[in-house]
Parts: structure tokens; sequence; C-alpha cells
């Protein structure tokens, strides 16, 4: 591949990095500026190095260079930006820090965890997904639903024991505040807050979420809301300048 064909396919990588939904061929090769003949090419060859899947005509990146994710989703970009956000979080807050995403299967997947230097801390294993309307994280990255998408979410709570009613309320609570607070870990003595990352459409797409002892972390809820709020914030502002730097044509670059 020629030095401009590499320069095309890493800005194509990284262009459908930022995107939330599987976009089409017209559209990829109007954002980077080059014929649809070329942007082809190149989405072929992502999608034979299983770097991109097409799903009725259109692409979507399903992992990045060191993406470990095993859910078809490619979450490097969120994690790289939000991950030394999060320290900062854990820092500030003395407590645990994880970014959590919903999965296509609408579970929670933890991409990280930072543990704060002190001797009595919260730990959680975070190979397994969780139930999203029972931790802090989910309930965020449920907020972040169409209403209609909500609805069919919430006709699965009763399996799992849970009123629907409760969970819609506390899902609302968490739309109007932005952000969310568990009280009631599914692990025991445990508690949990959550906020939102923002994608530059304004959907949700991430969370960071901070966690720990629950007597502790109660005492001191208020230093940990706004360490996750502030945390997810500036990282939603990282993705927002992310786009804005990408509003010239990406082919453009000279």
């Amino acid at each position: 591949m020629s030095g401009r064909g590499a320069e095309r396919i890493l800005d194509l990588v990284e262009w459908l990095a930022e995107q939330t939904a599987p976009v089409g061929l017209n559209e990829a090769a109007s954002r980077l500026d080059i014929p649809k003949s070329s942007t082809l090419l190149l989405l072929r060859i992502l999608v034979d190095r299983a770097y991109v899947a097409r799903e009725d005509g259109r692409y979507r990146l399903v992992r990045t260079p060191g993406d470990t994710a095993n859910h078809g989703v490619a979450w490097a970009t969120i994690l790289r930006i939000a991950e030394p956000l999060l320290a900062d979080a854990v820092s500030v807050a003395q407590e645990s820090g994880f970014v959590a995403v919903l999965t296509p299967e609408q579970r929670v997947h933890y991409l990280v965890k930072l543990l704060p230097q002190r001797e009595i801390r919260y730990d959680r294993d975070i190979s397994g997904d969780r139930i999203p309307h029972q931790v802090a994280s989910g309930m965020i990255l449920l907020a972040g639903l169409s209403d209609a998408a909500l609805e069919v979410y919430l006709a699965s709570v009763p399996a799992f024991g849970d009123d629907p009613d409760t969970v819609r309320a506390k899902i609302h609570q968490a739309r109007a505040d932005g952000y969310a607070v568990n009280l009631v870990g599914r692990v025991e003595g445990a508690a949990g807050c959550a906020a939102p990352i923002r994608g530059h459409d304004g959907a949700i797409v991430a969370a960071i979420n901070i966690s720990g002892p629950r007597d502790r972390f109660t005492a001191h809820l208020d230093r940990s809301v706004k360490a996750a709020v502030d945390a997810a914030r500036r990282a939603s502002e990282t993705l927002a300048r992310r786009q804005a730097n990408h509003k010239q044509p990406l082919g453009g670059r000279q």
C-alpha cells in the first residue's frame, strides 16, 4: 500500500472508531473526501482483516489494534480517552474507578478498573458482564436509550425479580440528575455512582463509575459524584474536540 493509501486507511479507522452506528459507503467517502471506489477498497481490506463488519450494506468497526473486547464492538477509542481521566477521578475520590459500556446484548461490560492507593478498597472482578439496572453504571447507560428501547428493556426486568416501574423511575431520575447513585450494590457492602460519557452527537456511549465500601462511600458521596461527573464531562469534551478536528475532509490533509 502506498504512503497515501496508508494514511487514508488510518483516517478511516480513526473516523469509524468515533461512530456510534454503522455507516454507509457514501457517508464514509464524503467524510474522507475520496472517491467511492477508493473508500470501498479500504473498507474491503478492513473487513478482510476483521477490523470492520459489513451489515446490511453498512460498515461498523468491531475492533482496533490492541482491542480485546469480545462483544464485536470497538471500544478502544473510548478507553484511550477515558482511562487517564478515570485515574484523576480515582485520585480525587479515593475510591475504585471503572469505565463501563453497554454491549449489544444489553449488559454492562467494564473496560478497565483502577484502584485507589489505600489499604481498604473495593475491588470487582470485571471479567463478567452485569445486569444494567442492578448497577449505577448500567442505570446511566440505560438512561441513554430512547423511550421505546427503554420500554423493551424494562419488559425483561421482572425476570430478575425487579419491578419495572421502580427501575423506570430510577432511570428517569438519572436522566434528570445527570448521574446515578446506587447505595445498595449487588456486591454486599458496596455502593457506587456513575456519570455519562457522551459522543459528539450527545448520545451516551460509556459511563465513569466510582465505587467503594458503602459506609465510607456514603460519608463522602458528594466527593465521589463530583469526581465521576467531572471525569465524564472531560471525556465527553475530548470526544467532541476529536469530532471538531475532523470537520475538514480527512482525505484532504497534505
